[in-house]
């Protein structure tokens, strides 16, 4: 019997052929067959499993009958750039592995080298001519355990079940633009072809297993590169051809109902999806830069939004302060920090604490994030004139109780705010500073007399994300509460104390460090703070008088965290100033 040539389908099963070349007999096939049942496994790998042949003899004759070259892998070390050309959760899904590079062809071993949609999906993402090489199934599952382990895991931990989790993501809004020019159609055709689709829709979900909340789509001169915000560090996820650039964030523009014609204007939209049973937002933003369009989409989970003000990271004093301002009837609370200090977080668990069908709870925000139960929320839209002066105006004749303003930029929604703070209602609100005392200076600057501010304010509270050590590898090691003073710590009498840090392991991505808790820094408005408000004392002196009365700063907040093993020095030198 001539050898079957590549691509064309075996003429018998190969469990047959095995017995008919005298490598197995019937029994042990029935054996194997009866093993299989149930499993993802192909029949070759349960043989070798079974020790019923070895893999270098099922590699010869898979070699023979597939009329390819066979390579062993067990010591192979593939190239860094040349395993960099098939990401790692396309090397699982078809189970296939780069290991050799010559001008435009590339070597790929293969556990099937029939998998016609391995070998199309492949040369389609590396745009060079393929050339399969055969290994068992178990071989090459180990080498890609073995090559991109080593790499740092470019997309780590996208296994088996993988496979079908791109299925599962389902466009629940989003449109399709028409285009009249050719360009655009060639641009929107290449969008919609099915590796695109697969890889994007392949990114997103694996945002969501780590749990990361942004996605940043990244051009460059010669290079497009996949990064992941996680736990608000920044890592490199993958690097697809440049020559993807334009169909993968024209594929993003389609699902966000975006126009994929435009790309020398900045553009904002939504996409909403639903993956496994759970509704998911992403906030789209495009940016033309020298190099395309870079695309940033932000990650609103409503599964992993935490609204229960105990479990947000509050010491006792400062949840004890929080939790008596937002309950009373009227004044101004100020939330402050950068973007990405979880200031969003707080106030919904604030507002979510005080709801109640009795209260009228009204929001502007821009963008609304989470949808509230309960609450009325108002989506900012400067273009059409919908701004946060615009809303508050329009709030104080709509009967309200408590009046979250998702950020003060400007000297009129601060006045109106104040002024609604002063005339019965609980008023809510964000600024962008860096502290508790410098967010009163802030407020003087911008032009509000000392003495509204004074009788307005009720509580300011600082914030900032820390990335908590891991608890799956986190490791005790002995210090002395001493070596924290020269970073701003109070003194306890503790003395020999454990600190901890994160070994690192597959939980953590090696990194030692998964999620994040919140460091807090609150100042009540009591009558002294008022009066050094009036008398437009400086920031040093509110900051003074405000520890005096019991507040923490933000570094003395994080530095009790690292006594109580939730934080490492390091990363609280990372994100407090001393």
């Amino acid at each position: 019997m001539a050898e079957p040539k590549l691509g064309q389908p075996v003429s018998r099963r190969l469990g047959a052929l095995l017995v008919r070349e005298g490598l197995i007999d019937n029994e042990q096939l029935a054996r194997a067959l009866q093993e299989q049942k149930g499993s993802n496994d192909k029949l070759g790998s349960i043989l070798v499993k079974l020790n019923l042949v070895t893999d270098e003899k099922l590699i010869e004759f898979l070699s023979r009958q597939y009329g390819i070259q066979s390579i062993t892998l067990s010591q192979l070390d593939v190239d860094p750039d040349v395993l960099k050309l098939v990401p790692e959760q396309l090397a699982r899904k078809y189970e296939v592995l780069p290991v050799k590079r010559q001008g435009n062809q590339l070597t790929l071993a293969m556990g099937d080298p029939t998998n016609v949609f391995a070998l199309d999906d492949v040369g389609f993402m590396t745009n060079l001519q393929v050339v399969p090489m055969v290994t068992s199934q178990a071989a090459i599952r180990k080498a890609i355990d073995r090559a991109y382990e080593s790499q740092g895991g470019t997309m780590a931990d996208l296994v088996s079940e993988f496979e079908g989790a791109a299925a599962d993501v389902e466009l629940v809004d989003g449109g399709e633009e028409s285009a009249a020019k050719v360009d655009v159609f060639e641009l929107k055709e290449s969008a919609d072809e099915a590796p695109i689709v697969r890889l994007i829709n392949m990114i997103l979900v694996d945002a969501i297993r780590r749990g990361a909340s942004d996605i940043h789509l990244e051009p460059y001169e010669k290079v497009f590169r996949v990064r992941f915000r996680v736990d608000g560090v920044l890592h490199e996820i993958m690097t697809p051809p440049k020559r993807l650039e334009a169909a993968l964030t024209s594929r993003v523009k389609i699902m966000s109902n975006l126009d994929i014609a435009e790309r020398r204007l900045p553009q904002d939209g939504r996409i909403k999806l639903r993956f496994k049973e759970r509704d998911i937002d992403f906030r789209v933003s495009t940016l033309p830069t020298i190099f395309g369009e870079k695309t940033v989409m932000r990650i609103l989970d409503k599964e992993s939004l935490q609204l229960d003000l105990a479990m947000l990271g509050f010491d006792p004093w400062c949840l004890e302060q929080f939790t008596r301002a937002i309950h009373n009837p009227h004044g101004m609370i100020l939330i402050t920090g950068p973007t990405g200090s979880g200031k969003t977080t707080t106030l919904y668990s604030a507002i979510h604490t005080i709801n109640s069908p009795d209260i009228n709870i009204m929001t502007a925000e821009d963008p609304v994030e989470y949808n509230l139960k309960g609450v009325n929320q108002v989506q900012i839209n400067e273009e059409i004139g919908r701004t946060f002066a615009g809303a508050l105006r329009a709030f104080l004749r709509q009967d309200p109780d408590v009046i979250l303003v998702g950020e003060t930029r400007d000297l009129e929604t601060a006045q109106i705010g104040i002024r609604a703070a002063l005339t019965g209602h609980l008023v809510l609100t964000t600024l962008h500073t860096n502290d508790c005392p410098s967010t009163v200076a802030r407020l003087l600057d911008m032009g509000i007399p000392p003495f509204l501010v004074s009788s307005s304010l009720m509580l300011i509270l600082a914030q900032r994300l820390g990335r908590r050590v891991c608890k799956d590898c986190k490791q005790p090691y002995e210090a002395d509460e001493e070596t924290l003073v020269p970073y701003g710590h109070i003194p306890q009498g503790l003395g020999k104390v454990n600190f901890y840090k994160g070994k690192g392991c597959a939980t953590c991505s090696f990194t030692g460090m998964r999620g994040r808790v919140a460091i807090y820094e609150v100042m009540p408005a009591s009558q002294e703070i008022r009066d050094l408000i009036i008398r437009n004392a400086p920031a040093v002196e509110l900051g003074e008088m405000a520890q005096a009365q019991g507040m923490k700063t933000l570094r003395q907040n994080a530095l009790q965290k690292v006594l109580d093993g939730m934080m490492t020095v390091e990363e609280v030198l990372r994100v407090t100033l001393g």
